[in-house]
């Protein structure tokens, strides 16, 4: 939970910071110092904020780990894989931010989408080096995968269409959990916001109006999303999951959703908040398809 908490709160840093990329001075009318200033102004705060979130990342998660050699742990069939839909997610978000940013700070477009795109990696990365070094844990191959997968969705949609048009999104709905697996699912909301897969959904909101015609006259803040979820996890590993006498299940949903970019708002407020904002999911109706084979239709699903 520490580990996840400050990587969000990183990620929250670097997005609070970016949000004045929402071009509030354009690009053009940045003198060259302009320029200069901002990006090392970036360049301080981030550098200050990683190093920071990596030492207390290390103090308070990893020093109470067993040491050990570098190795490497196949996690890939743990949770159904709802922890990479995570990390996916993750990086996705903290390229998104780092493109942002370095736009508002008046680098080069292409620059811009590949250096700032690279982010979610950076960050995430050394996750990955420290669950290497753990007896407990072991690098995850397909967390790294996944993480490199987010950041390169946010750079193929910006190389591509030179915005965002496919926008992973997150909800949580919180689900009964053995009260004797409390370390794992939480102890308070927050935390099993963050721990109890259960109660996760992630999306791919899709913004229907920008592959229509300009003329079109389809609503440009309703998207269409397709989510994915899972349930009856009380442990990770599908085996052990079963010996305790639980089975687990995929789900698959279609909603539609609401795309709060499209507000129209000049408050700078507004704005950053907008922009935090977008990365959540709206409660909304949904339809729902699951391993057990059922088919359910959810009023406002969250």
């Amino acid at each position: 939970m520490v580990r996840k908490l400050l990587s969000i709160t990183l990620l929250l840093i670097i997005l609070f910071s970016a949000t004045t990329s929402q071009a509030q001075v354009a690009k053009d009318t940045l003198t060259p110092k302009q320029v200069q200033n901002r990006v090392i102004g970036l360049s301080i705060g981030f550098g200050v904020a990683y190093t920071a979130s990596l030492v207390m990342l290390n103090k308070a998660w990893y020093s109470q780990d067993t040491r050990s050699s570098f190795h490497f742990y196949d996690d890939l069939h743990h949770w159904n894989q709802m922890d990479k839909a995570g990390h996916f997610y993750t990086a996705f978000h903290q390229s998104r931010a780092g493109i942002d940013a370095l736009r508002w700070a008046g680098v080069k477009e292409k620059k811009a989408i590949w250096i700032g795109g690279m982010m979610g990696i950076v960050l995430q990365t050394p996750i990955e080096i420290f669950d290497g070094f753990s007896a407990e844990y072991g690098a995850s191959v397909s967390d790294f995968a996944a993480n490199t997968l987010g950041s390169a969705g946010v750079i193929a949609q910006e190389l591509t269409w030179g915005e965002i048009r496919i926008m992973p999104k997150f909800s949580f709905r919180p689900t009964p959990y053995d009260p004797n697996r409390l370390e794992m699912f939480g102890n308070s909301l927050p935390e099993q916001i963050l721990q109890d897969y259960n109660g996760q959904s992630y999306w791919l909101s899709v913004d229907v109006a920008a592959f229509l015609k300009k003329d079109s006259r389809f609503p440009k803040w309703l998207n269409i999303a397709a989510g994915y979820g899972a349930g009856g996890m009380v442990y990770g590993d599908p085996v052990q999951n079963r010996l305790h006498g639980h089975q687990s299940y995929r789900q698959f949903f279609l909603s539609p959703d609401i795309d709060l970019r499209y507000l129209p708002v000049k408050s700078k407020f507004l704005k950053t908040a907008i922009y935090l904002l977008s990365m959540y999911r709206i409660p909304m109706p949904a339809l729902e398809y699951n391993t057990r084979n059922q088919l359910r239709f959810h009023p406002l699903y969250y």
